[in-house]
């Protein structure tokens, strides 16, 4: 990484030499709005299937304009869920602007 130089030689590191270290996209980049959706067991698929259908519905009224929809089944105490664990590093990496998700647990 080449740093930036004051008139006086000191180095100066910007928060854009930080974000190309940790390899983290520039601001001008699109990120994503995502809806993550999950249920905890395959037989509520079908609450699976309503629980996307009326996030859709909420974020079509609310005026956002979504970019991918992520439905999961899984336990809510399980962390190392696929898709869960793939939208955690997609949020940390900036690829992601917002979680949208109908409850917290």
């Amino acid at each position: 990484m080449v740093a930036d130089r004051t008139l006086g030689k000191h180095r100066v590191y910007t928060q854009k030499h930080i974000n190309e270290l940790k390899g983290l996209l520039p601001n001008d980049m699109k990120r994503s709005i995502i809806v993550y959706c999950r249920v905890s067991s395959p037989s509520q698929r079908p609450d699976l299937e309503n629980l996307v259908k009326a996030m859709d519905t909420f974020c079509n009224a609310s005026g956002l304009k979504i970019d991918q929809v992520i439905p999961e089944i899984g336990g809510s105490m399980n962390f190392k869920r696929k898709k869960f664990l793939n939208l955690l590093f997609g949020m940390l990496s900036g690829q992601v602007s917002t979680i949208i998700v109908a409850h917290k647990d």
